[in-house]
């Protein structure tokens, strides 16, 4: 039975393998809504500049996101935006200052579906571990969720999200740029169509 579809349908994951995503370090996030569906409003052209019109759902994407320290205190924020169906972010995670226990214990906010408490050890050994960047995101996910199905009850995200680990100061500021520029440059986004 457990050769039975002998790892053809395993989904490999995006993730490198031996870096542990709760470690110190600034990680660049992009997560997509389900179908690349506009969820979160429009990018239109006023006077020759781009700029994005807020719906409901992108304030709540918005709010949420910035809200993210606040459950989360060992993470600040670098640059973030929410585009019409995508959100682009900066997470630095600094865990010196932080106490472990506190780590613990920030696992359930936001409306979080993990569990600190898992008997299934299988279950343990594929879920998101506190204070990673995986538990983050499934939370934030969860909640735009959650509080997006009151406005419209289709909303959905992408099952995954894209990251990658930023190494060096040259890296994060063009990524900085690269976020703060995303409206006026949303023709030239591989995520415009």
């Amino acid at each position: 039975m457990n050769n039975k579809f002998q790892n053809k349908y395993r989904i490999s994951s995006s993730r490198l393998k031996n870096w542990d995503y709760g470690k110190n370090g600034a990680y660049f996030i992009t997560i997509c809504t389900g179908n690349r569906e506009h969820y979160f409003g429009e990018i239109v052209s006023v006077n020759d500049e781009n700029e994005m019109q807020f719906n409901e759902i992108r304030k709540l994407a918005n709010e949420f996101w910035s809200e993210i320290p606040k459950h989360f205190p060992f993470v600040e924020l670098g640059n973030y935006q929410i585009m019409p169906n995508h959100v682009h972010g900066i997470l630095i995670i600094d865990k010196n200052n932080v106490v472990d226990d506190v780590i613990d214990v920030v696992v359930e906010t936001l409306h979080c579906n993990v569990s600190t408490d898992i008997k299934n050890e299988r279950m343990a050994k594929i879920s998101p571990k506190p204070g990673t960047i995986s538990t983050i995101i499934r939370s934030y996910k969860s909640v735009v969720t959650k509080n997006g199905h009151y406005i419209h009850a289709d909303f959905e995200w992408q099952e995954r999200f894209h990251d990658h680990i930023i190494r060096d100061s040259e890296s994060f500021e063009k990524i900085q740029n690269y976020i703060e520029n995303n409206v006026a440059n949303w023709k030239d986004d591989k995520f415009y169509n």
